[in-house]
């Protein structure tokens, strides 16, 4: 059996090592030319957590996370005014959580692949062909791939979804915020953000920040925005948006990199009915982004690539396969979409008045017993399908490097 995965993000890496570990043949095609290096700080807790446990690349996500304190509010005068202790997050779930540059969890995903993955970069995905036995993908360099199932696990803006699925604007659910990431070297506020997260404490535009172990800073930015459009300038919107921020943001903003070194998107979600169509399938952002308001992006994105994966594996066919992956995951998905909407005003408060609301809130939060409601504002429902599917599953093959 053969898969082909178009995306060689958190969720099709782990799309394809779950497979390749049953014994498919898997071909990972990825549009960029190399990994990508941008992306978030994340709290990696969950589902995810629980596939990368069973997977067997927890360990490695260790020794690449972060040891975090606290993440603190912090006005324009560089005082805290808000905080919230790591702890918080993670009693209620039994201290399985852990902080991780996204592209750092993604170089485990891909140090986890078997040999026998072919992973290409610079390989886009150009036509896909859906018959009644199998599935053809085509490229733009002229190579085609026939298989057994096609994995979109190419994000947001998916290309797969959108040859088999349709334009992106029938599912696109626009949140009404901008964000971007990006880092930078700067020895004076490298010390003054290591071992913890420091947010701006404002409201309508938010910066945050964390000191990375090789000396540069790693960048948050998130601002309320009417307009879905992105701006062909991103540094200047930065500097427009955030500018007047005080404490360390002139300096950050003083680093934004050139547009290409950059992460900026839309703060959007991807609302489908369905999200398979016969030898095709959606995976992670492609099919489901719940965005970085229900900061599970990630765990969703793994989680549900196992999830994906454990199916096609004990299915009797690949149609039955999806029907099932879906009836398991879309309840957990609707669950952190739903909690994003939730979660929005304390997230990025719109005034003043939210603003103070926030502060209290982060003060009450710290009495005992309020930790477990604070985890399921921010996170949704916890579920144990992962762990339920980990301990059913059969000893994989090893085909492992």
């Amino acid at each position: 059996m053969k898969a082909v995965v178009c995306g060689a993000g958190i969720a099709g890496l782990t799309a394809a090592q779950c497979l390749a570990r049953r014994g498919w043949e898997v071909a990972v095609l990825e549009r960029a030319p190399a990994p990508r290096t941008q992306g978030y700080m994340i709290d990696f807790m969950g589902p995810g957590y629980d596939a990368a446990e069973a997977m067997g690349i927890l360990p490695r996500l260790r020794e690449l996370g972060y040891a975090i304190d606290e993440a603190g509010y912090y006005d324009e005068t560089g005082r805290r005014r808000a905080v919230i202790r790591y702890d918080t997050f993670a009693k209620p779930v039994g201290g399985r959580l852990l902080s991780i540059m996204r592209p750092d969890l993604e170089l485990a995903l891909r140090e986890s692949l078997p040999g026998d993955v072919e992973l290409r970069f610079g390989a886009e995905v150009t036509a896909v062909s859906d018959g009644e036995r199998s599935v053809r993908v085509g490229t733009a360099d002229g190579t085609d791939y026939e298989a057994d199932l096609l994995i979109g696990a190419d994000g947001v803006h998916s290309t797969v979804r959108g040859l088999v699925f349709g334009p992106e604007r029938r599912y696109v659910k626009y949140l009404g915020f901008h964000t971007a990431a990006f880092t930078f070297a700067d020895p004076k506020v490298q010390p003054l953000v290591r071992d913890r997260f420091c947010l701006s404490d404002s409201t309508g535009a938010q910066l945050g920040c964390y000191g990375l172990r090789d000396g540069r800073v790693a960048v948050f930015a998130v601002h309320r925005t009417s307009n879905p459009r992105l701006p062909a300038d991103r540094a200047a919107a930065l500097q427009s948006e955030y500018g007047g921020l005080g404490w360390i943001a002139p300096r950050v903003l003083a680093a934004c990199p050139p547009n290409d070194e950059m992460y900026y998107d839309q703060v959007a979600q991807i609302v489908m009915p369905r999200w398979s169509s016969g030898h095709v399938v959606l995976v992670g952002d492609a099919g489901y982004a719940v965005s970085l308001l229900a900061g599970m992006g990630a765990s969703l994105g793994i989680g549900g690539a196992y999830v994906l994966a454990e199916q096609v594996a004990r299915a009797a066919s690949v149609p039955d396969a999806l029907a099932t992956y879906e009836r398991l995951w879309r309840p957990v998905v609707t669950d952190k979409q739903e909690s994003a909407h939730g979660s929005a005003r304390w997230f990025l408060p719109r005034s003043r008045a939210e603003l103070l609301l926030r502060r209290a809130a982060l003060r009450l939060f710290r009495l005992p017993g309020l930790d477990r409601y604070l985890v399921r504002l921010l996170s949704g429902k916890q579920t144990a399908l992962i762990q339920a599917l980990a301990s059913a599953s059969p000893s994989l093959d090893d085909h492992s490097p």
